[in-house]
C-alpha cells in the first residue's frame, strides 16, 4: 500500500562466501617429519593422527593440501609455518592456490 508521494526504493543485498584457498605443504628432504606434525598441530589445529597422515601424504606424494581458509587466513598460516622453520633451519615450503 502507497501513500501518495512517497517513493521505496528496493534495496538488494548479494551476500556471498568468501573464496576458499588451500594451503599447500611441500616435501623436502630437510624438514624433519617431527616439525612437520608439529606445525600440523600447532598453526592447523589438526589433531595427532590427522597431522600424521598428513605429514606421511607430504611425504608420499610430494605435496598435499593441508587446509581450507580465506585468502588472509591461508596466508598468515603459511607467514607463521615458515617464520617457525626459519628459526629451526628448515627449507619448508608451502604454497596457496584457489579452491
Amino acid at each position: 500500500m502507497s501513500i501518495k508521494g512517497e517513493t521505496r526504493e528496493k534495496t538488494r543485498i548479494d551476500i556471498r562466501e568468501p573464496k576458499r584457498y588451500r594451503v599447500i605443504m611441500h616435501n623436502d628432504d630437510f624438514t624433519s617429519m617431527e616439525f612437520v606434525v608439529e606445525i600440523l598441530m600447532d598453526i592447523f589445529h589438526k589433531n595427532a593422527m590427522e597431522a600424521e597422515r598428513l605429514m606421511l601424504m607430504v611425504h608420499e606424494s610430494g605435496k598435499a593440501a593441508v587446509g581450507s581458509y580465506s585468502y588472509d587466513i591461508a596466508v598468515t598460516k603459511i607467514q607463521a609455518a615458515t617464520a617457525r622453520a626459519k628459526e629451526e633451519g628448515f627449507p619448508f615450503r608451502l604454497t596457496v592456490e584457489e579452491a
